[in-house]
């Protein structure tokens, strides 16, 4: 009968006691259900390694390849900076051999063209001389100016 007799903290002590069983056994039980997710999530790491390693050394062959592809675009666009680099060469070769001679005669030809005018005009020889020399001076420079501003807009 000393059950009946309990004092209050003879009960508090058995609440307390209740409360730390069922604590307890809430935790075990969360434990457990812990252990289960963590299994869970174990086993889906090893099928996502499982399935993922091949997929990542697929895509590292796949990457060797493109490197192996940009090697060779590389190469394509070396040979075609050269031969861009030797056409230009060969052009501005070709614009100089024959720009002197162009100028050459289009001055030849403004010079005899003002010098005959002015011979027409005055029938003197020296005066018409010096004004042909002086316009195919004038057109002389001002061809290559105008070849120097043309070649000076082109990028």
């Amino acid at each position: 009968m000393t059950l009946l007799a309990s004092t209050a903290g003879d009960i508090a002590r058995y609440a307390l006691a209740a409360f730390l069983l069922l604590s307890g056994l809430g935790l075990a039980y969360m434990l457990f259900q812990l252990g289960g997710t963590f299994s869970r999530l174990s086993s889906f790491i090893r099928g996502t390694e499982r399935e993922l390693l091949p997929v990542i050394t697929k895509t590292g062959g796949t990457v060797d390849r493109v490197n192996a592809q940009l090697d060779k675009v590389d190469l394509v666009t070396d040979s075609a900076v050269d031969m861009a680099q030797s056409a230009d060469t060969a052009v501005r070769a070709v614009t100089h051999a024959i720009q002197t001679p162009v100028t050459k005669i289009s001055g030849l030809a403004a010079g005899l063209a003002h010098g005959a005018s002015k011979l027409k005009a005055t029938r003197d020889v020296s005066e018409s001389v010096r004004v042909g020399k002086e316009a195919a001076a004038r057109r002389e420079a001002d061809l290559a100016d105008e070849l120097r501003r043309t070649g000076a807009e082109q990028p």
